[in-house]
């Protein structure tokens, strides 16, 4: 399907819509099919998983609140509610920050490791099935440039 950008920047043609649509099915789908097998197999939501990935990737595997909710794209709010659940089955702690009294970091803990050392396998799976096996390398190649114009390096 080729698609020009409509002359008018307060309208959307029926292509350039369908297009959105698609985009946002494939994401919502692929989102859906790797959070249910990180649930079948390792009880463990997608969020969760993002947020010790996160975490685990960071220097002492620590986070602030902040910094967490920003990376995960998740509110303060819904951050708050997460952690709360990973730390009642202790995959985090949290840590109040020396330096500022109204900080907290979120902590990986040796369970929550060990957790996301399981389910990694599985997500790694699930991207390769639902994504990457789906695209040959030139696809993949203009799939990366196309979401570099959207998402350049200093946004993400």
């Amino acid at each position: 399907m080729t698609v020009m950008a409509s002359e008018s920047r307060d309208s959307i043609s029926s292509e350039e819509l369908v297009v959105w649509r698609m985009l946002q099915r494939a994401q919502v789908r692929i989102t859906r099919l790797l959070e249910a097998d990180l649930l079948v197999e390792h009880d463990l939501a997608l969020a969760s998983y993002d947020v010790l990935m996160q975490l685990s990737e960071s220097p002492d595997r620590r986070l602030r609140m902040n910094d967490l909710a920003e990376r995960v794209l998740l509110s303060r709010s819904g951050l708050t509610r997460l952690i709360d659940r990973l730390q009642r089955d202790g995959l985090v702690e949290r840590e109040a920050c020396a330096s500022d009294a109204r900080g907290l970091f979120a902590v990986l803990t040796d369970a929550g490791a060990l957790r996301l050392a399981e389910a990694t396998p599985t997500y790694l799976r699930g991207i390769r099935a639902q994504f990457l096996d789906v695209l040959d390398a030139t696809e993949l190649r203009q799939c990366a440039a196309m979401l570099n114009k959207l998402f350049p390096a200093s946004d993400t």
